[in-house]
């Protein structure tokens, strides 16, 4: 069997934590950021995990990570 490829845009946006948890980046936090309160940009800085519905389906996107 060959390989299976990994969806390249889903190993831009995830990573796996050292227990196989996944983890993710928060929107908003681009462009636009003189609206945004101090606090708001701060809070958005720090990853999220990641729905336990839709690990499975990343977990499809990676399969080798």
């Amino acid at each position: 069997m060959p390989k299976m490829k990994s969806c390249s845009s889903a190993l831009k946006r995830f990573k796996r934590t050292s227990k196989g948890r996944v983890k993710r980046g928060q929107s908003h936090r681009s462009h636009i950021l003189t609206k945004k309160s101090t606090k708001r940009k701060r809070q958005l800085r720090s990853p999220m995990a990641i729905h336990e519905a839709d690990v499975v389906l990343i977990n499809r996107m990676l399969p080798y990570r």
